[in-house]
C-alpha cells in the first residue's frame, strides 16, 4: 500500500543564499516571513542578515564583510 507524502510545512522564515565582496558564501540564511514583501520586496531580507552578520562579527572580534548579492535558496 502506498504512502501519502506530507507537503512540506510552511514555516515563518524565508532562507536565502547570501554571496558576500570577498566571494564568500552563506546558505539558508533564515529571515522572517513577516518582513518581507509589500513595495520593498526582499530588500528588508538584507537588513536582517546585516543586522545578524554585525552581530557575529561583533562577538568573533572582527569587521563585517559587506554583502555583495542574495538570493532566495531553492525550497
Amino acid at each position: 500500500m502506498a504512502r501519502n507524502k506530507s507537503k512540506p510545512v510552511e514555516s515563518g522564515y524565508a532562507l536565502f543564499d547570501v554571496l558576500y565582496e570577498d566571494g564568500s558564501r552563506s546558505s539558508n540564511r533564515r529571515v522572517p516571513r513577516s518582513i518581507l514583501g509589500g513595495l520593498d520586496g526582499d530588500e528588508p531580507a538584507r537588513k536582517a542578515i546585516e543586522e545578524q552578520d554585525n552581530a557575529i562579527a561583533e562577538k568573533a572580534g572582527r569587521p563585517r564583510v559587506p554583502i555583495k548579492k542574495m538570493t532566495r535558496s531553492p525550497v
